[in-house]
């Protein structure tokens, strides 16, 4: 077992922020409990009403699916659940509760943000990462930004086979999936060869029958998608899925970028907002803001001090 799986495992964190989700019921704080612990499970009775794509059959068919070691480099925001980023690790920590804890269960979320450059793709691999050491079934990283793919380069994976050559029939999800070593839960299908016209792709029948497929095999799909106000391919990639989720970050994304985007994704669809690469404030220190983590040794190690927090 890897290093940054034993460390992932006991509760640290984070850097990015979710705030204010705008559907109704999904702007409650997640329960907190005690030092390092995490949100309550829901109960089995709950859990066993929701196909969490732990059957047989799934099992069966995810045998084939080549497993590789994830190649990060270093410095990098990518996995931030090493000892000393406790504040990265804890936002991913509380983003994953609220999913976990929204009214609509959302299993195929769809990560974007107004304009490249918000960290989008970080974001969705991260989300991914976290959900799969708290989830009991499978997660899904699934890279569908044809026009900038990003997730192979940054976990260093193949670039193919990928998502189009599953949509064009060159082969299967399983044989163009990989099971990331370091994190037993988590699987990554990347975006393979640049299609010359990505919507075309999108817009067919193997779109939405492939997002109905994947729905059976992994409890969480996390799709990495282009832009919502730069090109058409969001509107059919959000369409088969559940819930968006609106990457942003502070004194970079446009205004009328932002509220273009607010326009564009489907009220019940959109999660929440997530702030990227916020900025520590010396006026926002609060003594009475305590947080306590557990330390490597295993006992309580107190923080002082605020950061970003979801809210």
């Amino acid at each position: 077992m890897s290093r940054v799986f034993e460390t992932l495992k006991k509760g640290t964190p984070d850097i990015f922020e979710l705030i204010r989700p705008l559907v109704d019921g999904g702007d409650e704080a997640p329960a907190r409990g005690g030092a390092g612990t995490e949100a309550p499970a829901r109960p089995a009775a709950a859990r066993a009403q929701v196909p969490d794509g732990t059957s047989g059959t799934g099992e069966s068919s995810l045998a084939q699916v080549r497993t590789l070691g994830l190649h990060i480099p270093a410095p990098s925001p990518l996995l931030p659940f090493e000892e000393g980023q406790w504040r990265a690790s804890e936002q991913y920590r509380i983003l994953r509760t609220k999913i976990g804890q929204h009214p609509k269960q959302p299993r195929l979320i769809v990560i974007s943000s107004p304009a490249p450059g918000d960290g989008k793709s970080v974001s969705a691999i991260n989300l991914a990462a976290a959900l799969s050491l708290k989830s009991e079934a499978r997660v899904l990283l699934l890279d569908a930004d044809f026009r900038r793919s990003a997730v192979h380069g940054q976990l260093g994976l193949p670039e193919t086979p990928g998502l189009a050559e599953v949509l064009r029939g060159d082969c299967t999800p399983e044989e163009a999936m990989v099971h990331a070593r370091e994190f037993p839960n988590l699987y990554v299908l990347c975006a393979g060869t640049p299609p010359a016209n990505p919507v075309e792709l999108l817009d067919s029948s193997p779109w939405p029958a492939l997002c109905a497929k994947l729905r059976g095999l992994f409890r969480y799909v996390v799709v990495d998608s282009p832009p919502v106000a730069a090109v058409a391919d969001f509107d059919l990639i959000q369409a088969p899925c559940d819930g968006v989720v609106l990457v942003i970050r502070p004194d970079y994304t446009k205004r009328p970028l932002l509220s273009k985007s607010l326009e564009i994704v489907p009220k019940p669809k959109l999660l929440g907002v997530l702030l990227n690469c916020v900025p520590e404030w010396f006026l926002a220190k609060d003594s009475s803001a305590d947080y306590y983590y557990y330390s490597k040794g295993g006992g309580p190690r107190k923080v002082e001090g605020t950061g970003p927090q979801a809210r």
